[in-house]
């Protein structure tokens, strides 16, 4: 499923227009986005939590000519499902 076939998924369950729900949706990427920024977490009980996962620097090898090289410190956004959906998952 595609960006456009999610917000038409969600406008149709929620009787709103595509284009109240597109807006509602750039508004949700937003608030999480900005709260990951600032080291945060977005916890939504039974679906599931963003957070930021954070990776030391380490040495690493170039896979084509196996010399070692410096992988920076990065941070990395994650996404852990909640229980009620790892459920209804599981469930079909």
């Amino acid at each position: 499923m595609n960006k456009t076939e999610f917000v038409a998924a969600i406008a149709e369950k929620a009787d709103l227009s595509k284009k109240d729900t597109e807006k509602a949706l750039k508004a949700f990427e937003e608030v999480v986005t900005e709260e990951l920024v600032k080291g945060g977490e977005v916890r939504l009980v039974g679906f599931g939590t963003f957070d930021v996962l954070e990776r030391a620097a380490h040495t690493g090898r170039n896979p084509q000519t196996k010399e070692p090289m410096e992988i920076p410190a990065s941070k990395a956004p994650r996404f852990r499902a909640g229980k009620a959906l790892k459920d209804s998952v599981n469930k079909r």
